[in-house]
C-alpha cells in the first residue's frame, strides 16, 4: 500500500457517491459499492488559525475507498484496483479529489521465463 497526494477526477452519482475516476490517462469505472468514511486531519498543521465560520471539513477528511476496473474492461475482474480517495476539504460543489492510497494494483503482465533472459 502507498500513501499518495495526487489530483484525481471523480465523477459522482446524484448523491454525491464516486461513480468513475480520471487517473494517469486512464478512465476506470466503480465496481463495487464504495465505502466512506471520516478521518481526523491535521488542520493545526495545516491552517495558522480555524477561519471564522469555517467547520464542515475542518477537522476530518471525507475518504471514500473504492473498487475500479478500467472502463473498456468492465467485465474483467482481473484488472480491479483498490484506491482511497479524499474529497477536498468543504467541496462537495467543487468536485476536487485526491488519490490518498493505493491499496493493489492490477496486476503486471507475467514474463515467460526464456522471454526474460
Amino acid at each position: 500500500m502507498g500513501l499518495f497526494s495526487e489530483s484525481v477526477d471523480v465523477t459522482c452519482t446524484d448523491t454525491g457517491q464516486p461513480q468513475a475516476v480520471q487517473w494517469k490517462g486512464t478512465r476506470y469505472t466503480v465496481c463495487s459499492e464504495p465505502i466512506r468514511w471520516f478521518e481526523r486531519r491535521q488542520w493545526w498543521a495545516e491552517e495558522n488559525r480555524a477561519p471564522l465560520g469555517s467547520g464542515a471539513g475542518l477537522v476530518d477528511h471525507e475518504i471514500w475507498r473504492v473498487q475500479l476496473q478500467p472502463a473498456h474492461e468492465a467485465t474483467d475482474s482481473t484488472r480491479t484496483i483498490t484506491l482511497d480517495l479524499v474529497r477536498y476539504v468543504g467541496s462537495h460543489t467543487s468536485n476536487r479529489w485526491r488519490l490518498l492510497r493505493i491499496h493493489d494494483a492490477a496486476p503486471a503482465k507475467a514474463v515467460e521465463p526464456d522471454e526474460a533472459a
